[in-house]
């Protein structure tokens, strides 16, 4: 039975916390009495099935089942995480989480809010503990950072079931230590925000020069380091102590108006908005989306093949949710040894599964057999590998987006140095592709064939043998051009 989220709120925020969740296999309940909530929630959702299964490398799960609530009772009932985002006022959120509580009074509620504290949030509440704060960034279903803010009514062991729980669905839970005014990031954030106010009302500086100067500039920088990072690197092989050493000295020079606040007044207001118009205009807010959302998806997969900052953490939910192929007994059937999904970035410019794609769908299957047999990444740092010598493909069928494909495989021979197998990419029934492939066992270091360990022999051998039962490929022994018989 699927796990239910309840989504309190279905905003921009709201839909991308139930887009978050669903595509990671909940069901969802949403209330909001924005009779337009519908329509926005499902267009939200239309730009994160695009974007969130890009960023993956094993199958998404099912999508869970999604349905709109008529009342908040009905939302929350039997729902294991309920996820607060409302609007910000604070009067709003303690009515909302009294309804809650009505209801599910032991459920956790994670608070959407930039700003309140979460002793704020449980004033009056008939059960404060559950309640804490959950800060996201927009968009929720692609960014994993959410603030996770507790008060010292939050037992701990909720807490960490929180950040399990927003772990489960590829998220980054921040425990934020202290409370404080608007947490951590909105902080850092409206520093800038309000400098870059500064700069436009003085006429130093446009919307478009100031956001130039970031996405030109730094924030390449801070988007794969950070700040303190960033510095570090910065004050060269002195570190951390040269830079401050360096630059400590303008923290006392008049540069920014941090301490200040420009009179926010329909003159600023029209100017900031009328710059902002002139800049991006001629884009749809959902054109502005889709574009976001495919130069995160570039970052963000950038970052992921380096294991790096928020890369790390899609590497580590993609872990957490692949299949693993153990140690069985062998027997008289091709080994399954990969279970894939068509993605969209596997797609090409009519919507079918591009050539190259075949080929990583055998190479998952026959990387995880050599991981079966024992030689995986372990015994290459050891110097030791198969290398692929050749390869014969046929493809057989088209495979489209979101297709569910499994990789089998089957020994036809092998000795000491060579591994011979036939690779089949199914989905369902269905053979789309077939592959031959001669292997060779290689002494990295002297660059030259080598018998295989032992260890490896002994795994591969049992195998080799149950399946020198099945009958031949007919596809085994083509090659290009050949007739069929």
């Amino acid at each position: 039975m699927a796990r239910k989220a309840a989504i309190i709120g279905g905003g921009v925020i709201g839909g991308g916390w139930a887009a978050r969740f669903l595509l990671n296999g909940w069901d969802v309940a949403v209330f909001d009495p924005d009779p337009q909530a519908e329509r926005k929630i499902g267009e939200v959702l239309a730009n994160a099935r695009a974007a969130l299964p890009a960023l993956s490398d094993v199958p998404m799960p099912a999508e869970g089942k999604l349905s709109f609530a008529g009342t908040i009772t009905e939302a929350v009932e039997g729902a294991e995480y309920i996820q607060e985002s409302v609007s910000e006022r604070l009067d709003l959120k303690h009515r909302v989480f009294a309804q809650i509580q009505q209801s599910a009074p032991a459920t956790l509620i994670g608070s959407s809010t930039s700003g309140f504290k979460p002793s704020e949030l449980q004033e009056h509440a008939a059960n404060p503990g559950t309640i804490f704060v959950a800060h996201p960034f927009n968009p929720v279903y692609l960014l994993p950072l959410a603030e996770v803010v507790p008060s010292p009514k939050n037992a701990v062991q909720d807490i960490e079931r929180a950040k399990e729980i927003l772990r489960e669905i590829g998220m980054f839970p921040l425990h934020v230590r202290k409370e404080i005014d608007a947490h951590i990031a909105d902080r850092f954030l409206e520093a800038v925000w309000r400098e870059a106010l500064w700069l436009v009302k003085d006429g130093v500086a446009t919307t478009e020069e100031i956001d130039e100067a970031i996405r030109m500039g730094f924030g390449l920088r801070w988007g794969q380091m950070g700040l303190f990072e960033t510095y570090r690197v910065a004050g060269g092989e002195a570190g951390m102590k040269h830079f401050m050493a360096q630059f400590g000295p303008c923290l006392q020079w008049p540069w920014t108006k941090l301490t200040d606040v420009p009179e926010f007044n329909d003159e600023l207001v029209d100017l900031i908005a009328g710059q902002s118009d002139a800049q991006s205009g001629h884009h749809s807010i959902r054109e502005l989306e889709r574009i976001r959302d495919s130069n995160l998806i570039g970052f963000l997969r950038a970052l992921k093949d380096r294991n790096w900052g928020a890369g790390k953490v899609l590497r580590d939910h993609d872990a957490r949710r692949a299949v693993t192929f153990h140690d069985a007994a062998p027997t008289g059937a091709p080994l399954v040894m990969a279970q894939m999904q068509v993605l969209p970035g596997w797609i090409d410019y009519n919507g079918h599964m591009t050539e190259s794609r075949y080929l990583f769908a055998a190479s998952e299957t026959s990387d995880a057999f050599l991981r079966l047999i024992g030689a995986g990444m372990d015994y290459v740092a050891a110097g030791h590998s198969y290398y692929t010598a050749e390869t014969h493909i046929m493809h057989l069928g088209e495979c489209k987006l979101g297709d569910r494909l499994t990789g089998t495989l089957q020994v036809l021979g092998a000795d000491e140095k060579r591994l011979h197998v036939f690779i089949r990419i199914q989905r369902g029934d269905e053979v789309v592709a077939s592959l031959e492939q001669m292997l060779l066992h290689v002494d990295m270091k002297a660059n030259k064939t080598c018998a295989a360990a032992p260890e490896v022999l002994a795994k591969l051998d049992p195998i080799t043998q149950a399946h020198k039962a099945l009958p031949r490929p007919d596809a085994a022994g083509r090659f290009v051009g050949q007739r069929r018989a």
